[in-house]
């Protein structure tokens, strides 16, 4: 049975050209004005990309830090002992431990919402690669959260460093930020996203790699934009 959307979902569709791909300032702004007015959305992109993910050499996989934040605070945990733990409490982490908290996620105590691990207790963090892997918490040298600087992996969190990856189709999911943010930070946001993932690009890649890009809000309509000017925004 085909989903039933309600009259302020219908009425916002309604402001969406049908095959337009739109600018991408523009769709920022249409995005913003077609979500739900009930809360504040989030704004998410969706990129298809021109990758063949079933490949390594394929895969998309980095870091970008969103100049204006996404918008909602995220519980960090750190796995580290001793001054790297204390290190991690004196820098705002929500959740801090070595063997006990390796215990706690076996347990099923998984509070948070973003790990963070220093090198030396990663033989202790593989014991549960199976628990976080599949929640995308599993830390990871290349996402940046496996670093002895932990202070400064939880301040880049804390201001909006988000990690990105592709799924097994090739795509790639973020959430950029509300829509109680004004168009020049969303837009930033967005300008942010856009660059990372050019810049990740699989040198294996062939032909187009930015396939498509939509914006939409958490209970909005979808506003697809012009993927060629998309892949070309550069932060303000």
């Amino acid at each position: 049975m085909p989903q039933q959307h309600g009259k302020a979902y219908r009425s916002a569709l309604e402001r969406i050209e049908r095959g337009r791909l739109y600018d991408p300032q523009d769709a920022v702004g249409l995005v913003r004005e077609t979500g739900s007015a009930r809360f504040d959305n989030t704004v998410e992109a969706h990129l298809r990309l021109g990758i063949d993910p079933r490949h390594a050499d394929q895969t998309v996989r980095t870091t970008v830090v969103l100049p204006h934040g996404t918008g909602r605070s995220r519980r960090i945990a750190v796995f580290a002992t001793g001054e790297k733990a204390r290190e991690a409490e004196d820098a705002g982490a929500d959740v801090v431990g070595g063997e006990d908290l390796v215990k706690r996620v076996q347990a099923g105590e998984i509070d948070f919402d973003v790990a963070l691990a220093t090198p030396d207790v990663m033989g202790l963090v593989g014991r549960i690669g199976k628990i976080l892997g599949p929640r995308g918490l599993m830390p990871n040298p290349k996402s940046g959260t496996v670093t002895f600087d932990i202070a400064r992996a939880i301040r880049e969190v804390q201001g909006g460093r988000i990690e990105l990856r592709n799924d097994r189709l090739g795509n790639v999911h973020a959430a950029i930020g509300k829509a109680s943010f004004d168009d020049a930070k969303l837009r930033d946001n967005f300008a942010a996203l856009m660059d990372a993932v050019v810049r990740a690009k699989p040198q294996a890649a062939k032909g187009a790699y930015v396939r498509s890009v939509t914006l939409c809000t958490t209970h909005g309509p979808a506003v697809k934009v012009d993927p060629t000017q998309a892949a070309k925004l550069q932060v303000a």
